[in-house]
Parts: structure tokens; C-alpha cells; sequence
């Protein structure tokens, strides 16, 4: 089913906005919840994506991702990054434990997202909703996109962030998983984080990475 292209436009902006203020509000709870209120006390547990804004990560990176995805039929996932959530691990009972679960936070709140949009797309499709005219957009099918939108951006989102590079989510889950004295040496990698992953970017490796993420969207909705 088609869309008139502004409103495709206008539901990525829409999703891709609920889907970072989602990733970062979990990621304030879940510090919270681990003994930190430094985020929770700047307001970063909210749902109001404005606390959560970074001008490159989810303004500038975005917007060209999202064009490049609709002139390329979709073949360009969308993310990007909000503000990092502050935490203090002096707060926390047990830092690394919690550090690990407070990056881990962002994509599973992600991919809970996607998973319910998924079982709502399939219900709906199940029940005979999406069989309409695809030569006559409607409300179905503002839904229809919505929810692949969903789908689409949360789990780009959630396996970008899961990369281990720093400052990405991957890069706390794997210092949470090593020893201590591997986590102090791979925390040596933080200053050259950005530009790893622009060599990611630049080589094109970011879009083999993304392959089976592709695989997992397309079983998911077909």
C-alpha cells in the first residue's frame, strides 16, 4: 500500500522521534531504578523527546538518512543518537553490573517497541485489514505504514546502538562483560570511538552489518 510521500516523510520523523526518546528514557529508569537519580533529576525520564535532542545525532544524521532512505525505495535504514543519559557509578550498587544493564536498556526498549508494532501489523493483516486497493491510499494504509515504520527504525536503532564501538550501547555491554583489567584497556578506545565508526560509514561496512539486520525487518512484517 502507498502513501503520498510527505506523509511517509512526516511518519519517519514521527517514529524515529518516539523511538530515540523511548531508547533514552529507558535508559534514565533503568539508572534510576539501579540507585542513580542523576538523569531522572535533569528530566531525562520522560517521554518528551525535546529533553532528549542532539543536533547531529537525531536532527542533522537523521534527516539526510531519512531522505537518502525514501529516494533509495527504503533500502537505507534510520538512526541516529539523542543526548548520552548521565550516570554516576559511584550511585550504583555494583557498577559494572549496573552499567551494563543501564546501556542495555535503549535496545531492548527498542525491540520491545518493534515487537509490539509487529504483532499489531500481523493482526491487523490477518484479520483482512490491509486488503484494500493499493491505488487508493487511506487510513489503513497510514496505518499499515506506521507500524513498518515502527518496526523498520526500532530495530535499526536498537542493533546500531548495540555495535561496540563507543559511546554506542555495545560499547557498556561488552565493558560490563569483560574483566576488569579488558574493560580498562578497551575504555582506551573511547577517544577514537567516532572515528571508528565513521570508518564504518565511509568503508560501507556498516551496510554488511545491516544485512541480516534487514533479514530480521523482513520476517518480522512478511
Amino acid at each position: 500500500m502507498e502513501i503520498p510521500p510527505i506523509l511517509d516523510i512526516l511518519i519517519t520523523v514521527f517514529v524515529f522521534l518516539f523511538a530515540i526518546t523511548v531508547h533514552e528514557a529507558a535508559h534514565a529508569w533503568t539508572a534510576l531504578k539501579h540507585g542513580d537519580p542523576t538523569a531522572a533529576a535533569l528530566g531525562r525520564v520522560s517521554l518528551n523527546p525535546l529533553v532528549h535532542i542532539d543536533l547531529i545525532g537525531t536532527v542533522i544524521l537523521p534527516a539526510f538518512l531519512i531522505y537518502t532512505s525514501i529516494t533509495t525505495g527504503g533500502r537505507i535504514p534510520v538512526f541516529g543518537w539523542a543526548k548520552p543519559v548521565p550516570y554516576n557509578p559511584r550511585n550504583l550498587g555494583n557498577a559494572r553490573r549496573g552499567g551494563l544493564w543501564i546501556s542495555f536498556a535503549g535496545p531492548i526498549a527498542n525491540i520491545l517497541t518493534a515487537l509490539v508494532a509487529t504483532m499489531l501489523f500481523r493482526s491487523l493483516r490477518f484479520a483482512g485489514a490491509f486488503a484494500v486497493d493499493p491505488s487508493q491510499p487511506g487510513p489503513i494504509a497510514g496505518v499499515a505504514a506506521l507500524l513498518e515504520a515502527t518496526v523498520n527504525i526500532n530495530i535499526a536503532l536498537a542493533f546500531f546502538n548495540l555495535i561496540p564501538v563507543p559511546p554506542l550501547d555495545g560499547s557498556g555491554i561488552l565493558a560490563g562483560l569483560l574483566s576488569g583489567r579488558a574493560a580498562v584497556k578497551f575504555e582506551q578506545l573511547r577517544p577514537y570511538g567516532f572515528f571508528l565508526l565513521l570508518f564504518l560509514f565511509f568503508s560501507r561496512a556498516i551496510d554488511l552489518l545491516f544485512v541480516p539486520v534487514r533479514h530480521l525487518i523482513n520476517w518480522l512484517l512478511f
